[in-house]
């Protein structure tokens, strides 16, 4: 009588004598590990969290002012002060608003996004009309300027929309306002200078007022002087690189 052995697989998914016979010759794949759930970790209990400075620094500005009367802090004036500290940064960050463009506007919103938005901040408004090459110039320096100045605010309106029959010779026109009230008016290219860049156009709008607001300082003068001395420079900056470009442009290179 032939001698069977029997082999079995008593628990499901466990290995064979035969298996491992068959694994060892290089039939089968190697066996998977087995299963090992992931350890047990506790959820992190936010009260008994340290406070330190990344906890601090990981709070929203409302639940930084519900913490002004933790008794915690009473006790440690160094986290009372860096809590008042990161609590007036993200009250400063709130107040920058970040336009960054050119807005295209109509007659009907002037005085919602002139009138109205210009009791908090400067606002610049180009009148200008499509297919007038003046105008494209203009709006193409505007669009730098709002990037790099992005706590002012830029708009744009067709002349005509803005003002009934303002003359085409007029454009393009930049008006400024303040406090609900115009400060400024430029009319055309000529009262930018021989060339009209970003330098020109933001050096002609800090001329007698701090225009141009890049949200990074306070409302303090030392801010906005700050500001007014970096037209100052990009403005000669650009003079100089200019200068150099057209020099290069018309001398070449002298062969004596």
């Amino acid at each position: 009588m032939a001698d069977y052995h029997f082999v079995y697989k008593d628990i499901e998914g466990a290995s064979t004598q035969w298996d491992d016979i068959q694994r060892k010759l290089g039939n089968l794949p190697e066996k998977a590990p087995a299963f090992k759930p992931p350890a047990y970790t506790p959820a992190e209990d936010e009260s008994s969290a340290p406070k330190d400075q990344a906890w601090f620094d990981k709070k929203t500005e409302e639940e930084l002012e519900d913490l002004e009367d933790d008794k915690d802090l009473d006790d440690d004036r160094f986290l009372e002060e860096y809590r008042k500290k990161r609590l007036s940064e993200l009250r400063e960050a709130a107040k920058v608003k970040r336009y960054g463009t050119v807005t295209p506007i109509s007659g009907s919103d002037f005085v919602r996004e002139v009138t109205q938005a210009s009791a908090e901040d400067w606002v610049v408004v180009c009148l200008y009309k499509d297919g007038v090459a003046e105008c494209s110039l203009l709006l193409g320096c505007l669009d730098e300027l709002g990037s790099r100045y992005p706590a002012t605010k830029f708009v744009k309106i067709i002349s005509t929309d803005c003002i009934p029959n303002y003359p085409d010779c007029n454009l393009p026109t930049l008006l400024v306002y303040h406090h609900g009230a115009i400060k400024g008016t430029h009319v055309g290219l000529k009262s930018f200078g021989r060339r009209c860049t970003p330098e020109s156009v933001a050096l002609l709008l800090c001329q007698s007022e701090p225009v141009l607001n890049d949200g990074k300082g306070g409302d303090d003068d030392s801010s906005r002087e700050a500001v007014m001395a970096g037209v100052r420079r990009q403005f000669i900056e650009r003079v100089v690189k200019d200068h150099e470009d057209n020099d290069n442009d018309d001398g070449g290179y002298n062969s004596d």
